[in-house]
């Protein structure tokens, strides 16, 4: 997938002809299962309105009376922070109220039964309303899980300018007779291109195995599957390869939203793509996306997330940047536009450039065998992963198996059944993979790297990881191929907001290790203590601050773990011996470490995370720019 990715990025691509293949393909999607994505506006009773999001629940059946009991976690659908009131879903007869206090929410406006926030669904336990069993979910042995649609958001563009925030309905005869219908015609169709793929055991895909999944095309409803194979048939058909092939990587990114592990969040107001936290969260509410997009007629805009016309305006962007790149500098609160003259991304360009070639080779191969010739290369980038952070094979076989339907040329990327590898370099329990594997391997990568580069030319990468052990395997990587770590360097990476980050204090910083044969490194960085490392750490956070990133307290542990490992890589490369077993080596990092101090050594000097330094100057934390000798006091190496 990641070679996949790199190709669609770096191939130049005809935007005009990719816009025309995109339309003409939501067009036809339009005449074919269009219907199925409208619903009849409760405002105004235009029967024409767009479902921008359906809302599902899942649910079980009783294990003493059969009934099915919904496995509501609550009844909040949505919070009053971009809707004027809070909107709650009545527990007795499942329509929805609107109350400006959520705290007593009154009664159904409907039942006058009293509205309540608390779901059923607890601690995987829930209470049959009919008989008062306590039922347990998840059930694996009762397959897959069932849903009931108990609610819609939509956009009426016949009222909308008449109307206060969003629209909100609980759905009617017309809504559940298209979930039907939808249903009806998947059952006719001869699918080519929905995979029928098991889903294999793994760290994160055993949670899908406790809820019941075990193929993959089980996460998706009747009307997504219909819309999938759909649009992949239409996807073949083009003739031009690279348009096939935009369009085909188009359908993998889809996948994101267009699925039922998707939720809704209930104060952004919009689905949550299945990846959102890095992983397969199986929730109780699940979101599914309008599979077309809506585009708002006369404003050119887009509503929603998660369709095809969100997808596609997406990718339009990207490959518009690649032919005209551009920097934004900010000036205040307003944001200008800083173009790159003359510069350009891919193979080769649209405009005045266009007769220009470069040669791009792209390989999806074993970076530790890799052969590549003594002396030869200027850098190596890498960005290598995260230990054990994300299970990337796992989650990304998710659009693979879609994917390889679609990519006529087998070879290479997409010869196997599966993105997995035993090999692959992350730390993986249920596959045996430890950190000793991880050193090992990213040693072996390292030092093919390491003998290909020219002397002195940089190998850089970028890591984090909240555990100081996951960051061993990168001190006996580097010391195992001869390099001394010249820098690490702070640098923003995971957005704050970040749904499985947001508000948990967790690190959004990477460190950028640049490493080298020979060079030299600035006397200041070469520390002796555990509180010279505070005080570059602290240094670190200024600059950050200074240029408008807030750092975590996650964050001031990270920037010092880079400290601490390249003082590692500096203290040890000496007599560092690599032909020693790879438990050996790790303890030695270990041992040094342990000796010098660790993080809550370091964090003692951190009395208080939010400490209020990053207005001064940026030399003003310890010493003056003229002390430290910018351009002289450098140790060779």
């Amino acid at each position: 997938m990641s070679y996949w990715i790199v190709k669609q990025e770096i191939e130049h691509l005809d935007l005009d002809e990719y816009s025309r293949a995109a339309n003409s393909l939501r067009s036809s999607l339009e005449k074919e299962i269009g219907t199925l994505h409208r619903t009849r506006c409760v405002a105004c009773n235009c029967e024409d309105a767009h479902a921008k999001y359906f809302l599902w629940v899942k649910t079980i059946i009783c294990q003493k009376c059969n009934q099915s009991i919904d496995l509501f976690p609550g009844y909040l659908l949505s919070s009053d922070s971009r809707h004027p009131k809070n909107v709650i879903v009545c527990h007795n007869c499942g329509l929805l109220n609107e109350t400006a206090n959520k705290e007593k929410p009154g009664i159904c406006r409907h039942c006058r039964h009293e509205l309540t926030l608390e779901g059923p669904a607890k601690r995987g336990h829930c209470e049959c309303r009919n008989c008062g069993t306590a039922n347990k979910f998840p059930n694996k042995a009762l397959g897959p899980p069932k849903h009931r649609l108990f609610a819609l958001e939509y956009y009426c563009q016949n009222c909308r300018d008449k109307h206060s925030g969003r629209f909100f309905k609980a759905p009617d005869s017309q809504d559940l007779a298209q979930v039907q219908e939808a249903g009806k015609r998947w059952e006719k169709t001869r699918a080519k291109y929905v995979p029928v793929d098991e889903i294999p055991s793994g760290d994160e895909t055993n949670r899908l195995h406790r809820w019941g999944y075990t193929h993959y095309h089980e996460m998706f409803n009747s009307r997504q599957l219909l819309g999938l194979e759909l649009s992949a048939r239409i996807i073949d058909r083009t003739s031009n390869a690279r348009i096939r092939n935009a369009l085909s990587t188009n359908l993998s990114d889809l996948l994101r939203y267009q699925n039922m592990l998707c939720r809704y969040d209930t104060m952004a107001l919009k689905s949550l793509d299945v990846f959102s936290v890095h992983g397969f969260p199986v929730g109780l509410i699940q979101c599914e996306s309008n599979f077309l997009g809506i585009v708002v007629q006369n404003r050119n805009n887009l509503v929603g997330s998660g369709g095809w016309a969100n997808i596609v305006e997406k990718f339009r962007k990207a490959k518009a940047y690649c032919d005209s790149p551009f920097e934004i500098r900010h000036r205040g609160r307003t944001k200008e536009i800083v173009p790159i003259s003359g510069e350009w991304i891919g193979d080769n360009p649209n405009g005045k450039h266009k007769d220009e070639r470069r040669s791009v080779e792209l390989h999806c191969s074993d970076a530790a065998v890799a052969e590549l010739p003594f002396s030869s290369l200027d850098a190596v980038f890498t960005d290598p992963p995260y230990f054990g952070n994300v299970q990337y094979a796992e989650l990304m076989d998710f659009c693979y198996v879609w994917l390889r339907k679609l990519i006529r040329s087998k070879a290479d990327a997409f010869g196997n059944l599966s993105t997995r590898n035993p090999a692959e370099l992350t730390g993986n329990v249920d596959m045996g993979r430890g950190i000793g594997h991880f050193a090992q391997g990213l040693s072996s990568v390292f030092q093919q790297m390491a003998k290909a580069l020219k002397p002195g030319s940089p190998l850089a990468f970028t890591y984090h990881h909240n555990d100081l052990a996951a960051y061993h395997p990168i001190a006996v990587a580097i010391l195992d191929a001869g390099l001394t770590c010249s820098a690490s360097l702070p640098c923003p990476a995971e957005m704050g907001a970040s749904i499985h980050i947001n508000g948990t204090g967790s690190s959004i910083i990477d460190t950028v290790f640049v490493c080298r044969t020979t060079g030299s490194v600035p006397g200041k960085w070469v520390v002796k203590s555990i509180e010279g490392v505070a005080n570059l750490v602290k240094e670190d956070l200024a600059k950050l601050r200074a240029g408008n990133v807030k750092p975590t307290p996650g964050d001031i542990r990270c920037i010092a773990f880079g400290h601490l490992i390249r003082l590692a890589i500096w203290n040890l490369r000496k007599d560092w011996v690599k032909n020693v077993d790879i438990n050996k080596r790790l303890s030695v990092i270990a041992s040094w470490l342990t000796q010098f101090g660790i993080w809550q050594d370091i964090e003692k000097h951190f009395y208080d995370p939010e400490e209020q330094f990053h207005d001064m100057p940026l030399f003003a934390i310890r010493e003056t720019q003229d002390n430290y000798g910018v351009t002289n006091n450098e140790v060779s190496f």
